[in-house]
């Protein structure tokens, strides 16, 4: 089982239509799994992912 390390939360708004009727949305965190060096899996969203990914190979 993967922990979850991100703490964002979805977003929510509402939907417009032309008749401006309102409907509640809801946009999920895109939450992907990645391993560490120990080889444990955590959930992390797509931009924390990417961050992480481009400080590794700044610091390598």
């Amino acid at each position: 089982m993967a922990t979850n390390v991100s703490l964002k939360k979805p977003n929510h708004k509402n939907l417009r239509s032309h008749a401006l009727n309102k409907t509640k949305k809801q946009q999920k965190v895109n939450l992907q799994i990645v391993r560490d060096e120990n080889g444990n899996k955590r959930r992390m969203s797509a931009r924390e992912k990417r961050t992480q990914l481009k400080s590794e190979k700044k610091a390598a």
